[in-house]
């Protein structure tokens, strides 16, 4: 019986020794694995004693922790190795005196050897799972896995810190990405704070707070708000319009979310659009250049009539130009006896009949609801004394667009003045793209007040023209409505444009015009 821990660490050496004679004679490979397993896990134990992240005893110093894991180790592998040596004697003493045999058996021996070594490698392992306190934290990476990185560990110096490039000193620190960090070093790359989080992200061999990381890669929907959800797949699912790149969760296009009239976005949640009289929503951007009224289009009229005789394409006859609400246009459009190709949502009309159109005689104004209210109109009748008995525009349009459809439908009454015969669709809704498009070119990259504006917008009010200093959303709305005419997928529209546009650009607006009149096509 062993008395004392001192007596116990001498047996236990002895023990080990007296096992490595055994080793050196018979040299069992099992028993050597057993032995380098065990002296790894005495210096894993020495090492493995810092304290985690959130442990709240006091942390040891390193020698305090090694001696008392070497001594408590020892001690309990010395007493097992002694109690199974004496158990080993006791039983080779009966044998011989039972068989009377003094003959050595080494396969007995090897095999007790062995058992002994698996018990003591299980007692370590049990040991060693004791002194585990709690799993590591792990890292997600770009892809969303997740492993583990080292925990907190203590420092024998001579390291330095990843973060303020110090040495580590001797105290806790972190194995991570490849580097070791002071606890408080180990930051956020977005908000700075340190990261004491179960779990964490890395992106480009930085960290991040999952939280952080998600709010800077994941894309948000621009109408709710919100993270745009994963579909069935696992995969991040969105919409975005062409243009204005607007990000959007595929949901918004079945429950209602109403789009601008004019520039096509969805309203968002925290925004609201004005609603008009006719059902159609318009955004706040472009409500600050709509034109409302039939008056206040005129000065506009007047600046595309010039636009046309800068070209030498005066149109001589001065056609009524009146805006109206849809019902009105939609109206007027089966009042037609000649047959006229319009886009899904007709937005403009050249007449040729005798009829009666309630025009917008008044501006109306934004009430209760975000609603449009006290809009006056009144009846006009259109008495045939030409080819073109009117021009209808839509109301509520903002000024560069009202422009690019009524020089788009002024064209259609240039050509029934000018007698040119009836066209194929495509040649003639061509052709009044490409001045639609032409005029628009002119809007946008002429200065206010230069040589492209003319006397008539220069003699009205601001106010009235809706000309002047543009902001840079007007500047892009132009382009938006030049990328809607290039973009058409429509055969009329948009691959007449298309066709059109590369006639006039290789031989120019009026050769492409007389060769349309000889031939009814365009120049190839």
């Amino acid at each position: 019986m062993i008395k004392n821990s001192e007596n116990a660490h001498t047996i236990g050496l002895a023990a080990v020794e007296e096992m490595m004679e055994i080793s050196d004679q018979n040299s069992p490979s099992c028993y050597r694995k057993t032995f380098c397993t065990m002296d790894w896990w005495t210096k894993d134990l020495e090492g493995s004693s810092s304290s985690w992240p959130f442990w709240d005893e006091p942390p040891r110093s390193v020698d305090d922790l090694s001696s008392f894991d070497e001594g408590e180790i020892e001690c309990a592998i010395a007493l097992s190795l002694s109690e199974e040596n004496q158990k080993g004697k006791k039983v080779i003493e009966e044998d011989n005196e039972s068989e009377q045999s003094k003959e050595y058996q080494p396969e007995e021996d090897e095999k007790d050897v062995t058992a002994q070594l698996e018990e003591d490698e299980l007692l370590a392992i049990a040991i060693q799972e004791s002194l585990i306190l709690e799993p590591p934290p792990r890292a997600g990476y770009d892809s969303g896995n997740l492993v583990p990185p080292n925990p907190l560990i203590f420092s024998s110096g001579n390291r330095i810190c990843a973060g303020c490039n110090t040495d580590i000193g001797h105290g806790q620190f972190l194995s991570c990405i490849g580097s070791v960090w002071h606890p408080d070093c180990f930051c956020c790359t977005v908000c700075k704070l340190p990261i004491t989080d179960y779990e964490f992200s890395v992106s480009g061999n930085r960290p991040y707070h999952k939280s952080c990381y998600r709010e800077l890669n994941h894309p948000r929907c621009d109408v709710c708000n919100k993270f745009i959800p994963t579909n069935s797949g696992g995969l991040i699912e969105y919409r975005a319009h062409p243009f204005w790149l607007q990000k959007y969760c595929p949901s918004h296009e079945r429950d209602g979310t109403p789009r601008c009239c004019s520039c096509e976005r969805m309203e968002p949640r925290d925004t609201r659009y004005i609603s008009l009289d006719d059902g159609r929503k318009l955004c706040l951007e472009c409500l600050d250049s709509a034109i409302m009224d039939t008056h206040e289009c005129q000065p506009l009229y007047f600046e595309i009539r010039e636009f046309y005789e800068g070209l030498n394409m005066k149109v001589e006859q001065e056609v009524p130009l009146l805006l109206v609400e849809r019902p009105a246009l939609n109206e007027a459009m089966e009042g037609e006896k000649i047959a006229h190709h319009h886009l899904p949502e007709t937005r403009g009309l050249c007449l040729s009949e005798e009829q009666t159109v309630t025009t917008v005689l008044r501006r109306p104004r934004i009430g209760a609801g975000y609603r449009f209210v006290d809009m006056i109109t009144e009846p006009y009748r259109l008495s045939r004394r030409s080819e073109v008995t009117a021009i209808l525009i839509l109301f509520g349009l903002p000024r560069l667009l009202t422009g690019s459809i009524l020089a788009h439908e002024m064209m259609h009454a240039w050509l029934r003045l000018k007698g040119y015969p009836n066209l194929r669709p495509d040649v003639e809704e061509g052709i009044c793209q490409v001045l639609a498009h032409m005029w628009l070119d002119s809007e946008i990259y002429s200065s206010p007040g230069g040589e492209a504006a003319s006397s008539a917008s220069s003699s009205s009010s601001p106010a009235s023209s809706k000309k002047g200093q543009r902001s840079e959303f007007e500047k892009k709305l132009g382009k938006f409505f030049k990328h809607q005419i290039e973009t058409d997928a429509s055969p009329a529209y948009g691959e007449g444009f298309r066709i059109g546009n590369k006639a006039v650009l290789k031989y120019g607006l009026r050769s492409t015009l007389d060769h349309i009149k000889m031939t009814g096509n365009f120049p190839v």
